[in-house]
């Protein structure tokens, strides 16, 4: 298929430059250099809120009920009474805000009351609060920081776990629902309330690029969370990185529907900041990309359309099949959308093929559709592609004013990047910080590339894996087990949402794969009224998995890139384990550990695993 004819939306100029040295390391960076950007980010919010104080800054709703929204110059107003409450209860870069809440008015309102006046806010995973009795990443959360203040939305649902981590003499602040007769509790209300004095303003001035401004916990995916320092010039960097990019957000303030969770940089950093910094409006989306809550997405999305557009594939795939039925949501969605970025996982390509299809049917050119590379440490805005595409999967070049490093790795290139928005390092640890860069300071990212044009890096990178996560066979081949993964996904044809790929130690790879139940029942007369598991084991499916898996090895150019049988898995992915981000990325060496029964199981030939369809010979 032939790249999209994607319809004029103003994005970057890039002039890019290159070098390769002797021991064949390519340096790569951006000639157009980095515009001027701020010293601290709330000046942006200073901004809007003089110049369009009656724009709508955030809207949040439960359900279908009407939308609860906040103004620009309301927004400022709450930031200076929070920020004023925050230094008189004795916060600090020493005792910050520790945030346990979903996205919600009030965490974006108390984050940045805390950023406003020189004190870090720390967003955590709700469900570290709410999917384990132990608390076990709570407590270890609790290890790294010492928060002068916990922050949720619902008093009596968070309040055993504020207890059990951090002690019931902790300071406590809910928005509703305090639990009776706890010490040294707050209702948002309350706090709200509180009269600025001009300390507020004293304390805002005092802060500035070097300024930390929030801590972010890595999902874990490769160890356990750590405390990733952001600082002002990180976040106002990235930023301004991201409007060169989008240079349509210059022409036109965003408007985002989003539902990512703010504890991730994807959302919590990327998404948040890019409207507060355009002067844009975001609509918090309750909904998430599972079978029980795509509804209210959906719903969204009939009666807000957005002018930029971020989801994971799933999410895309469920709401794919939701527009072909509905042409409502359909005309909306992409009434005034400039563009649609994936990350997360890799992008199946019958998804890519559908959404093209759809914007071209709906709105006579195809949206522009992108994907970048990034983590927490990077802000996370660094490489992003903007070229038109043929397919998912290309990741781009890097933004203005980060410099990146390829080192030779096999037959691919280790990732390494330098740029104001890398962090300084994780919180009290030296150690850990140290480690994550090389001599000549350029952060290890843990990626590896593929120039999509060998030796020319204008045409972008492939994504090649985490080189944390690819391992060898026993016969010494090396497997990308990240492209490999999305490659499997791509050929499932939707019938399967990701997979961990097996073979460490063995001469063969299999693959534990996340079934995609509602198009497996599909197949299965009367499957509505099956079980998991009976569906699953119906000679039906089982045929088309294995149909998908012999598809699946006629492509394969090798041992390193053939699954030769797979085992569905039926219990889902743990949270609390640690085996899936509250994002949906699955982390591969913790499901493998943890599932260890299920690997043996498929090296064993266990009756549920699934080999691929014999080709009959005439």
């Amino acid at each position: 298929m032939a790249a999209q004819a994607a319809r004029a939306v103003r994005l970057w100029t890039p002039e890019l430059a290159w070098g390769e040295r002797a021991n064949g390391e390519f340096i790569i960076w951006r000639t157009d250099p980095l515009g001027p950007y701020p010293a601290r980010l709330n000046e942006r919010l200073i901004h809007w809120a003089q110049t369009a104080p009656d724009r709508i800054w955030m809207a949040d709703r439960s359900g279908t009920g009407p939308w609860q929204t906040v103004t620009y110059a309301k927004a400022l107003d709450l930031v200076r009474r929070i920020g004023q409450f925050l230094l008189t209860a004795g916060l600090s870069l020493d005792r910050p805000l520790l945030i346990l809440s979903e996205n919600s008015i009030e965490h974006g309102l108390m984050a940045l009351g805390a950023q406003h006046v020189g004190i870090p806010s720390a967003a955590i995973a709700p469900a570290y609060a709410s999917a384990a009795s132990d608390y076990a990443k709570l407590r270890e959360i609790a290890g790294q920081i010492t928060p002068g203040m916990v922050f949720a939305d619902d008093g009596a649902s968070f309040a055993p776990a504020v207890d059990a981590a951090f002690g019931p003499a902790m300071a406590f602040a809910a928005v509703h629902d305090l639990p009776a007769g706890r010490a040294n509790s707050h209702l948002f209300a309350g706090i709200a309330a509180t009269d600025p004095t001009e300390a507020v303003d004293a304390a805002f001035a005092a802060t500035g690029p070097d300024t930390v401004a929030k801590f972010l916990f890595t999902s874990g995916t490769t160890g356990s969370p750590k405390a990733v320092i952001q600082t002002q010039r990180m976040l106002c960097a990235n930023q301004e990185m991201i409007a060169d990019c989008y240079a349509f957000f210059r022409d036109e303030p965003p408007v985002v529907v989003d539902w990512a969770p703010w504890n991730h940089t994807a959302s919590g950093n990327k998404v948040f900041n890019l409207t507060l910094y355009n002067g844009g409006s975001y609509y918090i989306d309750r909904g998430k990309p599972t079978p029980a809550l795509m509804g209210q997405t959906i719903a969204n999305l009939r009666e807000v359309a957005p002018t930029w557009y971020f989801n994971v594939p799933a999410g895309y795939e469920m709401l794919v099949g939701a527009m072909r039925d509905d042409a409502a949501l359909r005309q909306n969605f992409f009434s005034r959308l400039n563009m649609l970025m994936y990350a997360g996982a890799g992008l199946a390509q019958h998804t890519w093929d559908d959404l093209v299809e759809l914007s071209e049917a709906t709105t006579g050119t195809a949206v522009p559709m992108g994907t970048g590379l990034g983590s927490t440490e990077t802000g996370p805005f660094a490489v992003y592609c903007t070229e038109p595409q043929a397919g998912p999967g290309n990741i781009g070049i890097p933004a203005q004013g980060v410099t990146l490093k390829l080192v030779p790795l096999d037959d691919k290139y280790e990732l390494r990047l330098k740029g104001p928005n890398v962090t300084p390092g994780y919180w009290n640890n030296p150690q850990l910080t140290a480690s994550a860069f090389d001599a000549e300071g350029f952060y290890r990212i843990g990626d590896a590339v593929k120039f999509a044009v060998p030796g020319d890096p204008r045409h972008g990178f492939y994504f090649a894996g985490r080189t944390a996560e690819n391992f060898k066979l026993n016969t010494g081949t090396w497997v990308a087990v990240g492209v490999l993964r999305a490659q499997l996904v791509n050929q499932f044809g939707g019938l399967i949402r990701d997979a961990v790929i097996t073979g460490e130690g063995h001469s063969a790879l299999g693959a534990l794969v996340v079934p995609v139940m509602p198009a497996l029942r599909a197949l299965v007369a009367g499957g509505d009224g099956l079980s998991d598991v009976q569906v699953l084991a119906h000679p039906a499916v089982r045929a088309a998995l294995a149909d998908k898996l012999a598809a699946h090895q006629r492509e394969a150019t090798g041992s390193a890139t053939r699954i030769t049988r797979i085992l569905p898995m039926t219990a889902p992915l743990r949270f609390d384990k640690g085996e899936v981000t509250d994002k949906g990325s699955i982390n591969q060496r913790a499901v493998l550990a943890l599932r260890s029964d299920l690997v043996e199981a498929l090296y064993g030939d266990g009756p549920d695993v699934i080999e691929a369809a014999r080709e009959t010979v005439a």
